[in-house]
This record gives C-alpha cells, structure tokens and sequence, in this order.
C-alpha cells in the first residue's frame, strides 16, 4: 500500500468515525433520556439529559470530521485554495463546537472555571468540616 493510498484510508476512517459517533450518540442519547424519564417521570429531567448527551456526540463527530479534514489536506498537493477551505472548515466547525459547549453548560468554556471553581471550592470547604449534606456526598 502506498503512502497516498494509506492517507486516503485514514480520512474515510476519520470521516466514517464522525458519522458513526454522531448517529450512535443520538441512539445512547435517546436511550439515556428515556431512562431519565421512566426514573423521575421528569419530561424536562429527560430532555436536558437528551440535550447534553446529544450535544456531546455531535461535538466528538466534528472532532473527528475536523482531523479528517486536517489529514486530507496536510496529505494532499499543496494549494493555497486547499488551505482557505480547511480553514473555512475548521473555523465554521470550531464556531459550531463553540455553541454547541455553550448550550449544553450554559457558560462559555473560557468562563466555565469563573462559575464551577467557587461552588467547588464551597463544597469542598464543606465536606471538610463535616457539613456536606449527604445528598452530595
């Protein structure tokens, strides 16, 4: 197998990878909701559960679709055109991975550290003396 060849075979894995993730997490998703739901009888419960399941599977299929991209353009002759298309790619992919993080933890990631560290910190000041309830433990 030539080395053309064998970077050819890698992109369609990567591609292939990020469609099965995508539509294997949307099946764990809806699987996962559902069991939310007959636990808690909850509908919001299990459409939040649905929603962050969900997200975190398309978010790991654009990974994966973004290193196929990455890959086939590294691989391929290089043009100026091939590179503002992968980047037109990326940068939409990274926008759409952006807003999807945002919608599933409601804080931006450069943020996130902002509004989980103090309740984190609390917990953990809590727990140590002895005043976690036990709901959290």
């Amino acid at each position: 197998m030539d080395t053309a060849r064998f970077f050819e075979l890698a992109t369609e894995v990567f591609e292939v990878l990020g469609v099965l993730a995508m539509v294997v997490g949307f099946v764990f998703a809806f699987f996962l909701a559902v069991r939310a739901w007959r636990r808690t009888g909850d509908g919001a419960q299990a459409f939040k559960t649905l929603r962050e399941s969900l997200g975190g599977a398309i978010l790991l299929g654009l990974e994966l679709l973004v290193a196929a991209d990455i890959v086939k353009t590294v691989t391929s002759t290089p043009s100026l055109t091939d590179a503002a298309v992968l980047g037109v790619i990326v940068l939409i992919r990274t926008v759409l991975s952006l807003s999807i993080e945002i919608e599933i933890d409601g804080v931006a990631p450069w943020r996130k550290a902002l509004v989980t560290g103090p309740q984190v910190l609390a917990r953990a000041a809590r727990s140590s003396a002895g005043q976690e309830p036990a709901s959290d433990r």
